[in-house]
């Protein structure tokens, strides 16, 4: 049997590798030191990469390409959720129900959006002899450009005031 990391209480360890094993994962080391970081109190989106700095944070020695391993392999057994938000970004997702994201293209930040997905609502945007078996919702937001937060500025100028470097 899996030794427990310091991290990790005995309750946690069984929690975990029950979890991992009714989806016929084997509970290596590696895997339940990521799930531990992953699924905690509260439904998170975490790419690859933010999970490999947190792991490293916390002392679990893991490579980037272990990580992406363990995450797709997770998706696979549908413990998380896979969201794509361009050809060269993805984030998982731990909250498996029905829901839209908000995407902010300039932090990179993904967040669940206020939506609600009804199962009727999926049923109803399915054609006839079809049946809908996932909705992805991804609403991009970026800045909005007005006269007093003009574009690459550090945020919004007070009215009647003079950005450093400009010429009246």
């Amino acid at each position: 049997m899996n030794t427990a990391p310091p991290s990790f209480t005995q309750a946690r360890l069984a929690e975990l590798t029950a979890r991992l094993k009714r989806t016929g994962l084997r509970p290596t080391q590696q895997r339940l030191s990521l799930a531990n970081l992953l699924f905690g109190e509260h439904d998170r989106h975490v790419s690859a990469e933010e999970l490999h700095q947190e792991a490293l944070t916390t002392g679990v020695s893991v490579s980037l390409a272990t990580v992406y391993n363990t995450l797709n392999r997770f998706h696979e057994v549908g413990l998380v959720r896979e969201v794509v938000v361009d050809s060269a970004r993805s984030y998982f997702d731990t909250n498996l129900e029905p829901h839209a994201h908000v995407y902010h293209e300039e932090t990179g930040e993904l967040c669940d959006a206020p939506l609600c997905l009804r199962p009727e609502l999926l049923t109803a945007l399915a054609p006839e002899g079809t049946e809908a078996v996932s909705v992805e919702v991804i609403v991009r937001v970026k800045q909005r450009i007005t006269p007093l937060n003009p574009p690459h500025s550090e945020g919004p100028v007070e009215e009647g005031s003079v950005e450093e470097g400009s010429v009246e």
